[in-house]
């Protein structure tokens, strides 16, 4: 499987820039490991942020809402291979608006840990396979459940495959590689009583 590295717009890595410039976006507490690093900070590793809304969607009804960034420290060697988790500090998220891109916030914590880890399953995969695949990220907030997403150009039954970031619902093994419909099918199961709970009370 090789891995095509996403290219972000300008403006979204300009939005990740000047808020690594401000003193007001490092406030935010998910900052506290960049307002102390010693070193450049540098925007590493974009995957597009796809949401996953309402009951029975399939990945064809996820829509585009911004990039997200991983944040390393140190120099700015250039490399294929994924960021050790000890290089990051934490995750810089942009949206989508009418002007182009918007800084919204940074993250860190389990989620940030767990992507770092995704990413490097997802290049160990890809080394002794020649499918292509494009690493995005998926948000499911119906799900509680966030997902590395290996998107693949050609459509198809298997093509797409998710790996689930811990903590993951329950029932769903994190960083188990998935088929996306495998994943999709389960999470839509599990979430059937809960609606019907719902609808009942």
């Amino acid at each position: 499987m090789t891995m095509q590295t996403p290219q972000p717009p300008p403006s979204a890595l300009r939005a990740v820039l000047a808020a690594l410039d401000s003193e007001a976006a490092l406030c935010q507490p998910a900052a506290s490991a960049l307002r102390g690093a010693v070193g450049p900070l540098l925007p590493s590793h974009p995957l597009a942020v796809h949401v996953l809304e309402g009951p029975g969607g399939g990945l064809a009804t996820a829509r585009r809402t911004g990039w997200r960034f991983l944040i390393k420290r140190g120099s700015a060697t250039v490399s294929a291979e994924p960021a050790a988790a000890a290089e990051v500090a934490a995750a810089a998220e942009v949206i989508e608006t009418a002007d182009g891109h918007a800084f919204s916030h940074f993250t860190a914590g389990p989620y940030l840990d767990s992507t770092v880890r995704a990413l490097r399953q997802a290049w160990q995969l890809a080394q002794p396979s020649r499918s292509r695949h494009q690493p995005r990220l998926l948000s499911m907030p119906g799900h509680y459940a966030t997902a590395l997403w290996l998107h693949h150009p050609e459509p198809g039954p298997t093509t797409d495959l998710l790996i689930p970031l811990a903590p993951a619902p329950c029932g769903v093994t994190a960083h188990r590689v998935y088929p996306a419909v495998e994943l999709l099918a389960m999470l839509e199961r599990a979430a059937v009583p809960a609606r019907l709970t719902a609808g009942i009370s």
